[in-house]
C-alpha cells in the first residue's frame, strides 16, 4: 500500500489550460491527466500533455484514459513515443477499451461488442510493447469488467477504477455508481489475479463536496443522478468524497486500507476544493 498521490483530470482545452496546469502544481498535485473524448473543447490528448509538461516542472502527465480502439496502433505508438520524449519522461500512459458508442459513431469507427474491444486492447498493448520496448511509459489500465481488470492484473503498473456502470435501460453513456460492496468485489477480483505484483491503485473520484452535512451532499448527488444507490450507500462509496476536510482525510485513509486506493484523481472543477486534503495527505 503506497503513499498518497493526487492527480487532476483537465477535461477541456481553452485559454485557461496552461494556467490550470500551473495551479495544479502550486497546489501540490502529483499528476495532470486528460481524458480521450470527442466534442468541442475536448483535449487532443498528446499535444495537451506536451503543453502541460512544458508549463510545469514536477507533475507527471498522462491520459486517463486513451481509448485504444479509437486508434491504429502503429500510429498511436509513434505518438506515445514522441510524447514520452517531449514530456521529459514524465508521461504516464492510461489505456481503456472505450465505452461511449456515440463517440465511435461520430468518428465513423465500428462499435465492437465489449469482448472484441477488450481483445483489441489486449492485442494493441502487445503491439505497443513490441514497437516501444523499454521506451513504453508507465502503464495505467482502467476499467470495471473482468476482461479489462484481468489485463491490468498482468500488465499494468497502475490499475484505474471509476466504479461506474451503464444504467440498465438508459441511453448509452448514462452511468450509476457501484456501491461500496460492488467495489469490494471488483477490487477483490483484481487482487486475486494480480497476486503479489506491486501495482498502484487509482480511483477517479466523481464528486468532492466540503460540507458539514454529508447526508445532504449525498442526497443532492442522488437527486442529480439516480435513486439507486441510496443515501447511506452513497456515503460509503469511494467514488464520492463528502464531508469536512477532516472527514474526507479520514475517508481516504480508511479507503486506502480497505481498497488500496492511494492514487486519487479528481476532475478540474474539484481541484481547489480538494486542495486542503492534498496538503494534509500528499506523500503520507
Amino acid at each position: 500500500m503506497g503513499n498518497f498521490k493526487f492527480g487532476v483530470s483537465l477535461r477541456t482545452v481553452d485559454s485557461s489550460f496552461v494556467g490550470l496546469c500551473r495551479r495544479a502544481e502550486e497546489l501540490g498535485y502529483d499528476a495532470i491527466s486528460v481524458p480521450d473524448h470527442l466534442g468541442d473543447g475536448r483535449p487532443a490528448p498528446f499535444p495537451a500533455l506536451v503543453a502541460a509538461a512544458a508549463a510545469t516542472s514536477r507533475p507527471r502527465v498522462g491520459t486517463l484514459v486513451s481509448n485504444l480502439p479509437f486508434y491504429n496502433v502503429a500510429l498511436f505508438a509513434r505518438d506515445v513515443a514522441n510524447t514520452h520524449v517531449l514530456t521529459g519522461g514524465r508521461f504516464e500512459l492510461g489505456l481503456g477499451s472505450g465505452h461511449m458508442k456515440a463517440e465511435f459513431d461520430e468518428a465513423g469507427l465500428p462499435w465492437l461488442k465489449a469482448a472484441d474491444r477488450i481483445a483489441y486492447l489486449r492485442d494493441g498493448l502487445a503491439e505497443l510493447r513490441e514497437r516501444l520496448g523499454a521506451n513504453l511509459p508507465p502503464l495505467l489500465i482502467a476499467g470495471n469488467s473482468d476482461g479489462v481488470l484481468s489485463l491490468a492484473a498482468s500488465d499494468a503498473d497502475i490499475v484505474g477504477f471509476a466504479g461506474l456502470r451503464q444504467a440498465p435501460g438508459k441511453p448509452p453513456g448514462t452511468f450509476v455508481l457501484d456501491p461500496a460492496s460492488d467495489m469490494d468485489s471488483r477490487v477483490a477480483y483484481f487482487r486475486s489475479l494480480a497476486g503479489d505484483r506491486d501495482i498502484e491503485y487509482n480511483m477517479l473520484v466523481q464528486r468532492v463536496v466540503v460540507t458539514d452535512d454529508r447526508r445532504a451532499a449525498a442526497a443532492e448527488w442522488q437527486a442529480l443522478t439516480d435513486p439507486e444507490p441510496g443515501v447511506d450507500e452513497l456515503l460509503e462509496a469511494p467514488q464520492l468524497l463528502l464531508g469536512t476536510v477532516d472527514e474526507i482525510v479520514t475517508q481516504l485513509v480508511e479507503r486506502r486500507e480497505r481498497y488500496g486506493f492511494s492514487y486519487i484523481t479528481v476532475f478540474d472543477s474539484m481541484m481547489e476544493t480538494l486542495a486542503p486534503v492534498v496538503a494534509r495527505l500528499r506523500g503520507r
